[in-house]
């Protein structure tokens, strides 16, 4: 019969029992793969639990595409919640149960011949074969008895996989429960928080996000003069939303979910405490079109910028780093109607501006 026990507690063997069960799944480290196209906008990159020695490859592959970094690294968005952060690891699709009693009774015959694997080491390995084996029960779920081969093609084992991008190592291995089984069209049992949905597909869309650069228009450009208004904005042809897509596509489980960026404020930072903006608080609000700020047009010398600054003292042989800063409203969608909103993000741009005295000639 099986025996059910709470779930993400280790056995009467000891604190080491689990530890030492999963080590012996022996998963890969996530990988990239897929095409590395030239650009950004459109790539296409694929996140997968990657492979081991036994040459399987991992089924469960996330594949990203839309404005997102070519390379799977971390996207230029930075979030405006501090408490905010990416999944650091997730459950996922990971092998057939052919496929992964092929796996998983070698690595347990390997690891039950490697000299001294004997007392709690050895105890722990019989516990583990018994549980796809035997249907000896390790979670609050039964086991599974031959590894489910019964039921090959109607299902996969879900496995842990980490986040590459996750700086804690910590973090990154916690999705440490080992491999269940979940019927296709099934949604995986319910304390599996961590499982693949599209809350958190959207989520690591928003990780690998890139935003365009903000380079705003000046008048003056580039060089200006001492108390003289800057006129600064950005139209709407070159400043509009930005989506990506993050997705998962296998036998009986195919979910997506896609994020989207919108512009909504602009906020400029001067270089130098020397310096006015417009509005005082320096943060310019979207137009109805569109666009920020407005274009300095001929007879606006002496009209205050609604967007825009003013330098109150020369730059010298040097320059001041104007800083300009989008503020982009994020938001997703994804399978089954499911959506919402995710922490506003940010992105910025420095250029370089030089402020001159004004010349005054002597008569």
């Amino acid at each position: 019969m099986p025996v059910n026990r709470p779930r993400r507690t280790t056995l009467s063997t000891g604190a080491t029992t689990l530890t030492l069960a999963l080590s012996l799944v022996a998963l890969a480290a996530p990988a990239y793969a897929g095409e590395t196209p030239g650009n950004t906008q459109g790539s296409d990159t694929e996140q997968s639990a990657g492979s081991d020695s036994t040459g399987i490859h991992a089924a469960a592959k996330i594949q990203y595409s839309g404005s997102v970094t070519k390379d799977g690294s971390t996207g230029n968005v930075t979030s405006s919640d501090v408490n905010w952060t990416p999944p650091p690891c997730w459950y996922a699709p990971y092998l057939g149960a052919k496929a992964f009693k092929e796996k998983m009774s070698k690595s347990i015959e390997d690891a039950k011949n490697t000299p001294g694997m004997g007392g709690t080491s050895g105890t722990a390995i019989g516990e583990l074969q018994r549980h796809y084996e035997d249907e000896y029960g390790w979670t609050d779920t039964p086991g599974y008895k031959d590894y489910n081969v019964d039921k090959d093609g109607k299902g996969m084992f879900w496995a842990g996989v980490e986040n590459p991008n996750e700086p804690d190592p910590l973090k990154r291995g916690s999705c440490s429960d080992i491999p269940f089984w979940v019927d296709n069209g099934e949604a995986p049992p319910p304390q599996y928080e961590e499982a693949i949905k599209p809350e958190i597909l959207a989520a690591l869309a928003y990780q690998h996000m890139t935003l365009p650069d903000t380079k705003v228009t000046l008048a003056p450009a580039a060089t200006t003069k001492v108390n003289l208004p800057t006129w600064a904005w950005l139209d709407k042809a070159v400043f509009d939303e930005v989506q990506a897509t993050a997705a998962i596509n296998v036998p009986g489980f195919n979910i997506q979910a896609t994020t989207t960026a919108k512009p909504v404020a602009l906020k400029l930072e001067p270089g130098t405490d020397d310096a006015q903006t417009y509005p005082a608080s320096g943060e310019c609000t979207i137009n109805a079109d569109g666009s920020i700020g407005e274009p300095y047009a001929k007879g606006k010398s002496d009209e205050t910028p609604p967007c825009g600054l003013k330098y109150l003292r020369s730059s010298g042989d040097g320059t001041y780093k104007l800083r300009a800063t989008i503020t982009w409203d994020i938001s997703w969608t994804g399978t089954g109607g499911a959506g919402g909103d995710l922490p506003d993000g940010t992105f910025g741009n420095e250029q370089a501006v030089t402020v001159q005295e004004i010349q005054a000639v002597n008569r």
